[in-house]
């Protein structure tokens, strides 16, 4: 049950973080040094912190949509949602380190703040992909129709 509650919550999580990237009042504009991009528009600071643009907007709305998905599908493929969420964003913090791909050729900014934030994100998925203990009240094979 872990695993399903895990796929609610960063579903929710990321279609509230990706609606409010859309709101101009929660992000600040980037600061003179912050690393240019082809897909600018929106480009700014969510909460003054994680730099988001349109793209990132768009990415976090389907991670969440998919994680509801995979919430209301049962515990299969809650447990697949978080497998996939940690190796996607596993691979995108490494991106982040590196400064010619922190921009993703361009168009979606993932440096600064949010290196960590998806380091964090792929540590706790790979938690609830791989080692949570499955639930005595669904097992694996468990999924609504």
């Amino acid at each position: 049950m872990a695993t399903r509650y895990f796929a609610l919550a960063a579903g929710i999580a990321y279609v509230l973080v990706g609606l409010i990237g859309f709101i101009p009042g929660a992000t600040q504009s980037p600061p003179a040094d912050a690393p240019g991009l082809t897909a600018n528009s929106g480009y700014g600071y969510l909460l003054g912190l994680f730099p988001v643009n349109v793209w990132h907007n768009v990415v976090h709305l389907i991670v969440g949509v998919v994680g509801l998905v995979a919430y209301y599908r049962g515990f299969e493929w809650s447990r697949l949602f978080a497998r996939g969420l940690a190796i996607f964003y596993g691979i995108l913090a490494v991106m982040g380190l590196i400064p010619q791909l922190g921009t993703t050729l361009g168009l979606v900014p993932i440096f600064g703040h949010d290196v960590w934030l998806h380091a964090l994100t792929a540590i706790a998925a790979a938690y609830f992909g791989w080692k949570a203990p499955v639930s005595t009240y669904e097992p694996a094979t468990a999924a609504r129709s």
